[in-house]
């Protein structure tokens, strides 16, 4: 393990809970479904961290608990959370959809005709070769 989430800490080699932060985590949690922001929802816990780091508890599923980490956060509470932070994303405009893009066929061999003109000025030859194109055949068959 690398870095052990707020409310737990190591014993033994075994996540245990931390009574006090978890209960922190669960006053966040429910601040947070009762409307409050990031910012107050943490000051009402009692969690000092960045906004970005409280975005990331309310995303933890460590705190739904697993094989190594015992739960804190019911799952109910848990899926509701998230649907309120997706739903104020949605509302403040900060989903952002990915563009869907249309595939662009380029072309990749051209049927020509023999062309015999020579000309000094490069120019003039490329413009008379590409005059020369009868067809474009697309790659792929498409």
């Amino acid at each position: 393990m690398s870095h052990t989430p707020f409310g737990y800490r190591i014993e033994n080699g075994k996540a245990v809970v931390d009574i006090e932060a978890a209960e922190q985590i669960k006053t966040l949690f429910q601040s947070y479904l009762t409307g409050d922001s990031l910012a107050t929802a943490a000051k009402k816990a009692g969690i000092t961290a960045f906004h970005a780091g409280i975005g990331r508890m309310l995303r933890n599923k460590y705190y739904l608990g697993d094989e190594y980490y015992p739960a804190i956060i019911y799952t109910d509470t848990f899926e509701a959370v998230e649907v309120e932070r997706i739903r104020r994303a949605e509302k403040l405009g900060r989903i952002r959809k990915p563009e869907v893009k249309e595939d662009v066929v380029y072309p990749s061999t051209f049927r020509t005709i023999r062309g015999t003109e020579q000309f000094d000025d490069p120019f003039q030859q490329a413009e008379f070769a590409y005059s020369l194109i009868e067809s474009e055949e697309p790659r792929n068959g498409r």
